[in-house]
């Protein structure tokens, strides 16, 4: 597959942008002036989401805000158009003699056009910060005794920056340590670019706490930072143990858990590379992956559930006929939620922060509790 697929989301974001902005000098040719001014905004807004561009940006919150900011107006403008051309098709229907309907065609049509910024402030304001504990018990043919009921607290796309604050974190924290889980883990994503606050990241999660000790895997946003390394060595000062390529084993009673993670794999590409040597017998069997995508070479490797992030369960979501439309669908069937494959298992948190807009729309931010269940 070409390098630019990693690209689609932007490519087609400007694509439906300059489209929608060309409809909208249509039916608006006296604001040609604003509307070229807003399509170059936006434009821009959405380059700035590609890594190459935003890394020329100086670090801060109020760069990583005007860089939302745009995306957000190009966003608002793609739904504005759609939703004007719905309310166009309305007035087309209005009655010339019946007021009563008139007002209330008048008021639906005012509600369509005001729909797209309603959800938008819903989403940045509201959703995002609706953290919501979720508990999920995976039912496991087979489970040695002493793992039934065993607790995995799972954090995931933290992305700590001018989103997402350390009071924000701190509550996040709170719930894991209020499961008393026997396992804490953390899937990638601590931060979202370089000159991020990675070390009050790293403070807040030295507070979490579990009887088996706190372990994890990095994301692909440790990679844009450069911090793999660093992140690491860090964690490791207050015995927090990131896993890259490594494993250990976990005593339960008589019970053994083979934990593993791996560095974030790349989409597309030939995945776990290697990880079979990571996996011991007689033991349950659990990776840390933070691309939810390499489910189904974990599965053919027989590794018994695998933890995973990286979508935000689609971040921006919407349910049509019983299914969720969002771009993370684009790019794996594995958006959120528990999976089966054979005998092997997946669970895909929504995780906590967000990347390129402050929204979240149909995909609250949460913490997880993974509980392990014989059958």
């Amino acid at each position: 597959m070409p390098s630019f697929s990693r690209y689609l989301p932007e490519i087609f974001g400007i694509g439906l942008t300059l489209v929608c902005h060309w409809v909208l000098l249509g039916w608006f040719p006296g604001g040609r002036h604003w509307l070229r001014a807003s399509a170059v905004a936006a434009v821009c807004g959405i380059l700035l989401n590609i890594h190459f561009f935003w890394q020329l940006l100086p670090p801060g919150p109020s760069f990583i805000w005007t860089r939302g900011a745009a995306i957000l107006w190009a966003i608002l403008l793609c739904g504005t158009t759609g939703a004007l051309a719905l309310s166009r098709r309305i007035g087309r229907a209005e009655p010339p003699t019946d007021l009563v309907r008139r007002g209330v065609l008048q008021a639906a049509r005012a509600a369509v056009v005001a729909a797209p910024a309603v959800a938008l402030g819903y989403g940045t304001f509201v959703e995002r910060r609706r953290l919501t504990p979720v508990s999920v018990d995976l039912k496991v043919p087979g489970l040695p005794k002493d793992l039934d009921g065993l607790r995995i607290a799972q954090l995931s796309d933290i992305h700590m920056s001018g989103f997402l604050s350390a009071e924000e974190l701190a509550a996040a924290v709170d719930i894991a340590n209020g499961f008393r889980p026997h396992l804490a883990v953390v899937t990638g994503d601590l931060i979202t670019r370089d000159g991020d606050p990675l070390d009050a990241c790293l403070r807040e999660l030295k507070r979490l706490r579990a009887e088996a000790g706190l372990f994890g895997c990095l994301g692909n946003h440790e990679i844009y930072a450069n911090c793999e390394a660093y992140t690491t060595e860090q964690a490791a000062r207050f015995g927090f143990r990131f896993l890259r390529g490594e494993a250990q084993t976990l005593r339960f009673g008589q019970a053994r858990l083979r934990l593993a993670g791996v560095d974030y794999q790349k989409m597309h590409s030939p995945y776990l590379a290697g990880a079979e040597a990571l996996r011991e017998r007689d033991t349950f069997q659990v990776l840390l992956s933070h691309n939810p995508d390499v489910f189904d070479t974990a599965a053919a490797q027989g590794w018994d559930l695998t933890l995973a992030g990286h979508t935000h369960g689609g971040q921006v979501t919407v349910e049509y006929l019983n299914q969720h439309l969002n771009l993370a669908r684009f790019f794996t069937p594995y958006v959120y939620g528990h999976y089966e494959k054979e005998k092997s298992h997946l669970y895909v948190t929504r995780g906590i922060g967000t990347v390129g807009v402050p929204v979240r729309i149909g995909a609250a931010p949460e913490v997880a509790l993974v509980r392990l269940c014989a059958t």
